[in-house]
């Protein structure tokens, strides 16, 4: 079995930064991804509009071009499909990785384990793996009872599902906020549920006196101060008592890094923040030869890591990566 200098784990900017950095550097590189390209992002609503301007999400020197101020979702897609052409990246789309096993001695090399969308396993070695995973895919739960019932869900894609329906929205930040009010013009009836006092202060500035003016006239209900006790077939039952008829439920409290996953290879995690030990300097875990980057790194602390500094993370690995395999 061929033995790669590295296996990047995830297919999103920092992974395909990671990839480019790889490549410039004449390492045998493959990255492995569970969905289809960013899959992240293609997952993101469909009318999402970043927060950030274009130059801040490019990789590899490669512009991102846009008539308007901000990207949107459909931008940053088209992009980063051009930076892998471009670049021609090595990239194996629709494979989920189950394992990594760490080497048990040094001349060792790592072996992943994973498995395609249409059911094949596979299995490959690596002396070096780099997690670029991010924490789309482990939503904060909120362990109450009903979260699991199918009108229940994590992740917002669009408003016309939500036509004459009565909505709860949990959550207060952007993604909240968004779908709340997308879903209100869409012809929702909408209740927005946040255990703050209002909407947060990292909403975009264009959201939020937005949602404020709707929960202020009335057309967007909000309970604010409270948090949900229990989720029912019909309704969303809060902490003081109240109920909340309910057709849907969404859950937008915010994601974060897979650390049970990082725990089974090995990696030490920080039981408060969930972000796993790591070299400042390499970006290299407590495990030898396993590295994290991008959101990889964050734990709970979500808002610390974004595309804007993620990107940098491979340029930094595949520098210790060449300096290691040339000696």
């Amino acid at each position: 079995m061929p033995v790669r200098d590295v296996l990047i784990v995830g297919a999103g900017p920092s992974g395909l930064a990671t990839a480019i950095a790889c490549r410039h550097s004449g390492l045998d590189y493959l990255v492995l991804e569970q969905g289809s390209l960013v899959d992240a992002i293609a997952r993101f609503p469909i009318n999402m509009v970043f927060f950030t301007t274009p130059e801040l999400m490019e990789i590899g020197g490669m512009p991102l071009t846009t008539p308007f101020g901000k990207p949107t979702r459909a931008e940053a897609l088209q992009y980063y499909r051009k930076v892998v052409d471009a670049f021609q990246l090595q990239v194996s789309l629709f494979e989920q990785v189950l394992k990594v096993e760490a080497p048990s001695a040094a001349d060792e090399p790592f072996v992943v384990e994973s498995r395609t969308s249409r059911g094949a396993a596979r299995t490959r070695q690596a002396r070096n793996v780099v997690l670029a995973m991010g924490y789309y895919d482990a939503p904060n739960l909120l362990n109450v009872p009903g979260e699991d019932l199918p009108h229940v869900s994590h992740f917002y894609k669009e408003a016309h599902p939500f036509y004459r329906q009565r909505v709860v929205i949990v959550g207060g930040k952007n993604s909240a906020a968004e779908a709340a009010l997308e879903i209100h013009r869409a012809g929702g009836v909408v209740t927005v549920v946040h255990r703050g006092p209002g909407f947060g202060e990292s909403v975009k500035y264009w959201v939020k006196p937005d949602i404020e003016n709707r929960v202020r006239e009335g057309t967007i209900a909000a309970h604010f101060n409270a948090n949900v006790a229990a989720i029912t077939a019909t309704e969303v039952v809060l902490d003081n008592g109240t109920s909340i008829p309910a057709e849907a439920v969404l859950l937008l409290t915010g994601y974060h890094a897979d650390d049970e996953f990082m725990r089974r290879i090995g990696i030490e995690i920080n039981p408060e923040t969930l972000s796993p030990r790591y070299h400042i300097d390499t970006y290299e875990t407590n495990v030898p030869g396993l590295f994290v980057a991008g959101g990889q790194l964050a734990g709970k602390r979500t808002g610390t890591v974004f595309i804007e500094n993620g990107r940098f993370h491979g340029e930094v690995i595949a520098r210790a990566l060449a300096a290691r395999l040339r000696r």
